[in-house]
């Protein structure tokens, strides 16, 4: 267990907490817990790679924590009190792209017996920009005069664009890891 690793850890335990604060409509709270929450995936993620602690158990919590963090934000604010949500087809697309590319690896590792875990650009980018909105979204609920449609608009669609590239890139790679099995 290192420091990448614990803060993964934090990031998952701050997700109830994140969700408290939604559900007894507490969105500076949320705002504060959720903001820390994302700060711990950009500091693991560099320490880890910095000081040359990557591990295994991080490479499996990393993900999850990240995924249980922004499926919880997505389902919850949509359920929430808060004034401004994300769109429904928001929140589809997002959880369909994960279940998509969850069942992917697996069908891969099924396949192949083993599966070669390559993050994306576009999948880190996608990652940084469903942070990004979450906390926007949290922000302009808060602190309704920085709140701007066309901005938040243009935000979401850049994210889901960004996504769908994800969904294209991480498909090729697993083509093409499948592609690789014909080659043996």
């Amino acid at each position: 267990m290192n420091l990448p690793n614990l803060l993964t850890l934090l990031r998952i335990i701050l997700v109830p907490v994140f969700i408290t604060f939604l559900w007894y409509n507490m969105p500076l709270f949320a705002l504060i817990t959720f903001t820390i929450a994302g700060l711990t995936d950009a500091i693991d993620g560099f320490l880890a790679r910095k000081y040359n602690q990557e591990t295994q158990l991080g490479k499996i919590l990393d993900p999850i924590a990240d995924k249980t963090m922004l499926v919880s934000a997505f389902v919850f604010i949509f359920n929430s009190e808060l004034s401004i949500k994300f769109p429904f087809w928001f929140i589809l697309f997002a959880i369909s792209r994960d279940i998509y590319i969850l069942a992917g690896s697996f069908l891969i590792y099924l396949i192949k017996g083993s599966l070669k875990v390559r993050p994306s650009f576009f999948g880190k980018m996608t990652n940084f920009l469903q942070i990004f909105t979450v906390i926007y979204t949290l922000i302009s609920n808060v602190f309704t005069n920085l709140y701007n449609h066309l901005f938040y608009e243009t935000a979401l669609i850049i994210t889901f664009i960004v996504m769908v590239l994800s969904v294209l890139t991480y498909t090729y790679d697993g083509i093409k890891q499948l592609n690789d099995l014909e080659n043996l």
